[in-house]
């Protein structure tokens, strides 16, 4: 039986449907990703996982649990981390540690083995107040708080959101330790780079899960040629692209532009002599494999269209 189990789920604020037929299935210990931007009702799913919203209608089994009628105990089963840092920013880190092990029954001693590699990081600073915190060093206690009454289920909504680069990596590596300890984890993310670090994948747009699976399987549903075009002048290069003839999609990725096109005839060749006809002489073109963003994108232009 999967840990996370959640079929034909319906939720609407009003007339504004914030969770549309959403099924989604995690096994125990599996590492699954909610990827999607702001808006595709990630939030709102995280919430009726951990019993906070009840929903319009659906069945949903967390733990073995229904999280409406049995609430109380699953609350005892899932470690949870919102997205906005919600300890007590009076309270110092390691009193903030001490309260939660202590709402569960249980000490940092106890269960210290558990956060041993997350709470090192910010143990030398356990009597500074938390709202004193970096946003890295605040992530890290929030996640310690989450993890020290030792939960079978981690819910985590967007952690590394507004975080740096190097805290973002380091979280993540954090999160591969934790699944060690028999741990199902259930991550939403903004960021897509971050899907192939999960062993599963649901991708989340307007309220429903329009693709999920690993990182391979998803990618591998992509059937067109993708053109990385490397080249200086991004913004001209875009413009440039964008009125090729039969270009299905033309977007930045970071200092690589990615385009498809809705035939099969075009070449690396056809691509640069455009280019240097367009004046843009720098560009160097190649194919690429697809990434899960160009999967995400892909599927927005073919639900537009329809």
């Amino acid at each position: 039986m999967a840990e996370i189990e959640i079929n034909n789920l319906y939720k609407s604020y009003g007339d504004v449907k914030a969770l549309d037929n959403v099924c989604l299935s995690v096994e125990k210990n599996g590492f699954c990703g909610l990827i999607g931007p702001d808006g595709a009702g990630k939030t709102t799913l995280m919430r009726v996982i951990t019993s906070l919203l009840v929903p319009d209608s659906g069945e949903i089994s967390i733990g073995g649990l229904d999280p409406i009628k049995e609430y109380k105990k699953l609350r005892l089963k899932l470690g949870y981390m919102p997205g906005k840092f919600s300890l007590y920013q009076d309270l110092s880190v390691e009193e903030n540690l001490r309260f939660f092990a202590g709402v569960f029954g249980t000490s940092i001693k106890e269960n210290y083995h558990l956060i041993k590699n997350i709470y090192s990081h910010i143990e030398p600073f356990k009597n500074r107040r938390a709202g004193k915190l970096s946003g890295g060093m605040k992530q890290k206690l929030a996640l310690s708080c989450a993890l020290i009454h030792k939960p079978e289920i981690l819910i985590l909504d967007e952690p590394t959101t507004g975080v740096d680069a190097v805290s973002r990596r380091e979280f993540w590596e954090m999160l591969g330790e934790i699944r060690n300890y028999g741990i199902t984890i259930l991550v939403s993310t903004p960021y897509m780079e971050e899907a192939v670090l999960c062993d599963q994948v649901s991708l989340l747009f307007d309220g429903k899960v329009v693709e999920s699976g690993t990182p391979k399987q998803i990618v591998e549903r992509f059937s067109s040629t993708i053109f990385a075009v490397k080249t200086v002048n991004i913004p001209a290069s875009l413009k440039v692209l964008r009125n090729m003839e039969d270009a299905k999609s033309v977007n930045s990725f970071g200092q690589n532009i990615h385009v498809v096109f809705n035939d099969g005839n075009h070449s690396v060749e056809q691509i640069t002599n455009y280019l240097i006809k367009n004046n843009i002489t720098d560009a160097k073109v190649s194919i690429i494999n697809a990434g899960i963003e160009d999967c995400f994108i892909d599927y927005i232009i073919r639900q537009n269209k329809n």
